[in-house]
Order: C-alpha cells, then structure tokens, then sequence
C-alpha cells in the first residue's frame, strides 16, 4: 500500500474544515434572510389587521349602504344603453372631496312620487297627460342619451347650457360673435347668435371661418343664445315620432329640478313683471294688463302688476281661460305636474333647488357625463330657502287667495316633499 505524506493528510483536513465553515456560514445567512422576511410579512399582516379593526364605523357603514344600493347590471342590456327599470334606483357615487353622498335621498324621492301618485284622492294634482305641452318642455341630448325637463324659475338655464355643450353643436365665430355657418342654394348664409344679424355671402366667395365647437365652455354661451330655442341646438321631445318618443322615454337618462313651490312663484313675478327682461318685454305689456283688468279689486289703482293680483291668476279654478290667451308664456308659473308629468313619466333622478350643491354633480355622475362638463359654480346661499322674503310677499294677500292658491299647488307640494306653508295659511 502507498502511504500518503503527513502533509499531504494535513491540507485535505484543512480544506475540508474550510469548506464546511463557508457552507455553514453560508446557511446561517440565509437562514437569517429568510427571518427578516418572515418578520416583515408578519408585520404587513398586523398592520392590515390593525386597520381594519380600528376603521371609521361609520365610514364603513355608509361604504356597505353604498354597496347595496347600486343598481345590478342587466343581463338583457347592450354595451352602452342607458337602460333604467321600473323600479328605478340611483347608483351611489362619490360626491366631490371626501364625503359619501347618501343615495338613499334620490331613491326616497322616487319612492314619495310613486306613493303620492297612488294616493285617489289628489289624482288631480298629480296626474296630467303626456300632451305636446309636455313634450315641448322636455329637451333631448341623443349624444349621450338625456333627456331633460324644464322647469323654469329653478336654475334651468343653467342645466341648458350643459346641454349645449354636450351637444357639440357646430357653429362659427364672426367678429367675436357666435354665429351658424349654412350653405343654402343661394350661397353661404351666416346666421350672427348674438347680433342676430343675417349676412348673405356669394358663393364665389367662401368664407374664411373655421367651423368648431360654438361654445367650449358654459361660460362662454350668451343668454339670447340659451332661450333662443331656434339657435341653441337643443331638439325638444315633441320633434320626434310616436315611436322615437317611446323609445327615449323608456332607454334615456331623464332628470328635472324642482324648489319650493312658492318661492318658485316669486321668482316667476319677479323675473317677468318686476325685472322684466328687455328681450321679453310681452310679460309687462300684454300679460300683466289681461291679469290687471280680470283680477284687481281696486279699479282705481294704477300701479302695475301686484303680487297679490298674481295670486287670485294662479289661485282661480277658472285660470285657464287666461291661460290660453297668454300660450307658452305660463310655463313659467304652471305646476311641475302639468310641466313634466312626473306620475306618467318615470324620471331616473329629481334634483332640488336647495341641495344643488349636491344633487348637480350627482345627476352629472348619473348621467355619465361628470368627465365631459361641470355644472356652473353655485353662489353661496343662492339655494336656500327663504322664508322671509316668502313671508314677505305674501304679507299683502288675503287667506282666502293663499289658500286657494295652496289648491292649486298641493300636489308639488306632496310630489316633492315640501312642507305645507302652515305660516301663511293658518
């Protein structure tokens, strides 16, 4: 047998007892790695548990009540359709900055009209035919699948002007004034927004106007323009067929905003006999003289219109004969029943006046249009209920005409939750 050298014996041990350092070495590392991971989830795992143990109640209550009140999707729908059930519910969304919006008022508004509708005895005030005056206050966005009724006196000159903007109409601009580009056999005919100006140009020579949106933001859009219905590209209801009708009233996204309805009647009196516009100057020189000679007690009185002759007009069972001499002009006092048929019609959301703040960036969410435009910024306290200046007014008038007034106006009052004015009729 060949012996092997002492030295030899020596270096091999050596290298062996090296090599098993290192490897243990090596395993004490990864050992100590595998620790520091352990450790780490470990305290990820605590620290969820220790937010979810101390989260806001009542955060989390409203976050599951918004869980539950969101519509389940439709098996039956298309991509797209704005489709609503019968039995409509709003989808809760988040209101602007932290705060949950509580759906549950739309969907309570809803119900109290479903409830109101039912009650016989104010079938009355509560129901109206799906007329052309009907139709004729309902205007229509096909673009984004909207559809909404005009109230007047609550805010909707606003709301039409979102609608004009989301209409994307196209229009051009002649010096600095809004206008329509149209080709007619004749030439090109340039119809001037707020001039008003009609200008005929020869076809030789084309205009040199780029077409673009009219009018990019709400801002920027003139009134003349918004209460023009022949200018502001915002088709009404009543343009299309029977069937068409159906087909958007059952499919589209409906809306309208109501108020009080009795500071909705001072607003009308004072925006059209007191403030009365230049543009609309029939309010103060051919309405108000048919509601003077027919309602005022004192013949000797030469004031012009009162308040309280326009309360006896609005109060008598036998208004409508005046009605139909003064046509369209009294959408700005007629109920919102006999506006919007709130009982025929089922509406997907009802905005209020005095909660615009929330209920505009809600009905835009809604809509599914929040991305595309704003509601105009709200003046603080231009919302809220005044009872004083209610008071006010209705200082001059007899109970009597209140109350029959009162008649009249009951089932906005029902409809839409406002408190009866005990203050003014007892």
């Amino acid at each position: 047998m060949k012996q092997i050298p002492q030295g030899n014996v020596d270096q091999a041990s050596e290298g062996r007892i090296t090599e098993w350092l290192i490897l243990d070495n090596m395993h004490h590392q990864w050992l100590l790695l595998a620790a520091c991971f352990w450790v780490i989830f470990m305290f990820m795992v605590a620290s969820k548990f220790i937010t979810l143990t101390f989260k806001d109640p009542d955060a989390y209550s409203a976050r599951q009540e918004f869980l539950f009140l969101t519509a389940m999707p439709d098996a039956g729908r298309s991509p797209g359709e704005k489709r609503f059930p019968e039995e409509l519910k709003p989808t809760g969304k988040m209101a602007s900055g932290s705060r949950l919006v509580q759906p549950l008022v739309y969907v309570q508004r809803l119900e109290l009209i479903r409830n109101v509708c039912g009650e016989e005895a104010l079938r009355n005030l509560s129901h109206t035919a799906v007329s052309r005056f009907v139709l004729d206050r309902i205007f229509v966005c096909d673009k984004h699948k909207i559809l909404f009724c005009q109230t007047p006196k609550v805010g909707n000159t606003q709301w039409k002007k979102v609608l004009i903007v989301l209409n994307d109409a196209m229009f051009v601009c002649l010096n600095s004034n809004y206008a329509e580009l149209m080709q007619g056999e004749e030439g090109w005919l340039v119809l001037d927004f707020c001039g008003q100006a009609v200008i005929l140009l020869s076809q030789q020579i084309e205009p040199i106007l780029v077409l673009g949106r009219a009018f990019p933001s709400i801002e920027e859009i003139p009134e003349n323009v918004v209460h023009d219905h022949e200018k502001n590209g915002l088709p009404r209801l009543s343009s299309f067929s029977d069937a068409e009708i159906q087909k958007r009233l059952k499919t589209y996204f409906k809306f309208f905003i109501v108020r009080d309805p009795f500071e909705r009647l001072i607003s009308a009196f004072k925006d059209k006999f007191v403030h009365n516009p230049r543009f609309e100057p029939w309010y103060r020189h051919e309405i108000a003289p048919g509601i003077i000679r027919k309602y005022r007690r004192n013949r000797t009185e030469t004031r012009g219109i009162q308040f309280e002759d326009f309360v006896r007009y609005l109060g008598d069972p036998n208004h409508r004969w005046l009605d139909l001499q003064f046509g369209d002009h009294i959408i700005h006092w007629v109920t919102y029943v006999e506006l919007c048929a709130p009982c025929e019609i089922k509406y997907s959301v009802i905005g209020h006046h005095e909660t615009l703040e929330d209920d505009a960036p809600y009905i835009l969410r809604e809509a599914g249009i929040d991305h595309l435009v704003s509601y105009p910024t709200i003046p603080p306290g231009i919302t809220v209920y005044n009872r004083t200046k209610v008071e006010r007014y209705f200082l001059g008038v007899s109970k009597r005409d209140i109350r029959r007034l009162y008649a009249r106006f009951e089932g906005d009052f029902r409809l839409f939750g406002y408190q009866k004015p005990d203050f003014l009729l007892n």
